[in-house]
């Protein structure tokens, strides 16, 4: 069997020490993530990034960074994702856009909020991605090619 894991953009949103998350449904469960998402055919990943944070939030935002690049495994499924996640500052709110299925709503939390409700996690990568951007892992969006 070939090895495909699947390319997944996410998009870390600070606004004064509130980070811009998403709570969704995930395998009946009510969690949160980053805005996030796969990859389209004829996209880049800058651009899904930028698409599935509108999609999922409601929220342009203007990317400014690369924070790191995760490989994770889910245990729920064993699909390997590749996750490019980027960091970004919030542009403005297009309340009247209707967010993808699935999606509860758009929730701002802070590190500490976040950090007490560990079950509610999409992954690992919820806190992980975040942390690294508070330790300032930024990468030059000429990164990405």
């Amino acid at each position: 069997m070939r090895f495909t894991p699947h390319v997944t953009v996410a998009t870390i949103v600070e606004d004064q020490g509130r980070f811009l998350l998403v709570e969704e449904l995930a395998d009946g469960r009510e969690v949160l993530n980053q805005p996030a998402g796969h990859l389209e055919a004829d996209e880049s990943l800058t651009q899904a990034a930028l698409r599935e944070t509108l999609e999922e939030t409601g929220w342009e935002v203007e990317l400014t960074a690369v924070t790191g690049i995760y490989l994770y495994t889910a245990p729920s499924n064993g699909i390997t994702y590749q996750r490019v996640c980027f960091a970004a500052r919030p542009i403005r709110h297009c309340d009247e856009l209707p967010l993808d299925d699935g999606i509860i709503g758009p929730r701002w939390l802070t590190r500490a909020e976040l950090a007490e409700q560990p079950q509610r996690w999409r992954s690992e990568l919820v806190m992980r991605c975040i942390d690294d951007y508070l330790a300032g892992s930024r990468h030059s969006l000429s990164l990405i090619r």
